[in-house]
């Protein structure tokens, strides 16, 4: 019996070669249709969010390049001293105060001297009577000596009769015992005219003195105050000797200190006198090093001239130090060696084949290339806006301060427009 389901296909014509053929083309249309549909969205979703790149460009510029380190210090003078005492008393006179005007060995305050007169008078006491006993002493010497001698000639002439030997003996012991006295005699001498000689000092050093000439920048010691100088030597008076010439002690960091050298210029302000720059000269670079909060510097320091007397001791001031200069000279602001541009920027734009192909992963970079890129540094280079292009200028860099740098290249022309930085919008 005939198959009633193959008679009904045939009757509707469903298992021909024609209509199998069909049903495959209709399948292919819409697969065509479909990516096609995907390929235009991504299309026109790629260009309405690319970004129309701008930059921002600056003239390149023929100036004058100054290469300054600044540091902080304050002003000290050149030689300073702190008068101290090294007695103890009452303070009974003040014979200089603040900023007056000192010469050398000049009496500067007392202390009350009645108890040092005394000590210098015992002394002088107790040596006195050394020396009378000295005298006393040699009297009794020769004394020794003359009966020592009449003995020994009395016996010499009585065959050695006369006097007894023991008699000779005891006055050879006299003798003996009064040149020990002498000699002790001479030690006490000695020891009175020490004492006598400290007493003394004391009493000239209860009379506070300034060892220079100079202006008195401090006074700390008032009539009637009691110093005691048994622990340490307390501070009277700080006296400065010249101020019309200053030294200026700035702080220079690790980074800066290997640019400046002696002799150079340089200049600085304080906040007194905020309108006006005052001249120095750095006199000496000191190799102990200063660390603090894990920041190193070193003490330099600068002759300041000082002969109209503005600057006063204790001043902070900023000082610029002059490393190096260059004039007329192509210059660009930092962030131009510091600009790259992005990819939106530099890229060319890829075919539609190309966008609908992968991107080959980064694993196919062989390792070397990849490490040797990021190992060599890049040779310095500017970016110049020629024809609405951005363009790579490789260029020799010279001196730098914290805003400009000097370049030299062959294609570099004055007013050219430098890229430093781009602006991006949507379209």
């Amino acid at each position: 019996m005939p198959n009633k389901n193959n008679d009904i296909k045939q009757v509707l014509e469903l298992n021909t070669p024609v209509q199998k053929r069909k049903h495959k083309l209709l399948i292919m249309v819409v697969a065509i249709v479909i990516v096609l549909a995907v390929a235009l969205k991504m299309l026109f979703f790629h260009h309405t969010e690319q970004p129309i790149v701008q930059f921002e460009t600056v003239p390149l510029k023929r100036t004058d390049l100054i290469v300054i380190v600044t540091a902080t210090g304050k002003l000290e003078p050149v030689t300073q001293v702190d008068i101290g005492i090294e007695v103890s008393g009452t303070a009974e006179e003040i014979l200089a105060d603040f900023n007056d005007l000192v010469k050398a060995g000049q009496v500067l305050a007392k202390l009350d001297s009645r108890l040092f007169d005394a000590k210098v008078k015992q002394s002088q006491g107790l040596l006195d009577q050394a020396k009378a006993k000295l005298t006393d002493a040699e009297a009794t010497i020769v004394e020794k000596q003359q009966a020592l001698a009449f003995m020994e000639n009395a016996r010499e002439l009585s065959g050695g009769k006369l006097p007894a030997k023991q008699d000779i003996v005891k006055a050879e012991a006299d003798l003996k015992r009064a040149l020990a006295l002498k000699t002790q005699i001479l030690g006490s001498i000695e020891q009175a005219e020490g004492q006598l000689k400290l007493d003394s000092t004391n009493l000239i050093k209860s009379s506070i003195r300034t060892p220079i000439d100079g202006i008195v920048l401090d006074r700390k010691i008032e009539k009637g105050q009691t110093v005691a100088a048994s622990l340490q030597t307390p501070v009277m008076f700080t006296v400065a000797k010249n101020l019309t010439e200053m030294e200026l002690h700035v702080d220079v960091d690790e980074a800066d200190v290997g640019k400046i050298k002696l002799g150079q210029a340089a200049s600085f302000t304080v906040d007194a006198y905020s309108d006006k720059t005052f001249p120095a000269k750095i006199s000496e670079i000191r190799y102990a090093p200063k660390t603090v909060n894990g920041v190193v510097t070193y003490e330099t320091v600068l002759l300041v001239d000082n002969a109209d007397l503005f600057l006063r001791p204790g001043m902070t001031a900023t000082a610029d130090m002059v490393v190096n200069e260059v004039k007329n000279v192509l210059t660009v602001p930092n962030a131009a060696l510091r600009f790259s541009p992005d990819e939106t920027s530099t890229k060319i734009e890829k075919s539609f084949v190309e966008k609908l192909l992968p991107t080959p992963p980064r694993s196919s970079i062989p390792k070397k290339a990849r490490e040797n890129k990021r190992r060599d540094k890049p040779a310095p280079q500017i970016w110049v806006l020629e024809n609405n292009q951005a363009k790579a200028i490789p260029v020799k860099v010279g001196l730098s301060d914290d805003e400009l740098t000097e370049v030299n290249a062959p294609e570099l022309k004055e007013n050219m427009a430098v890229i430093i930085d781009t602006v991006s919008q949507k379209k």
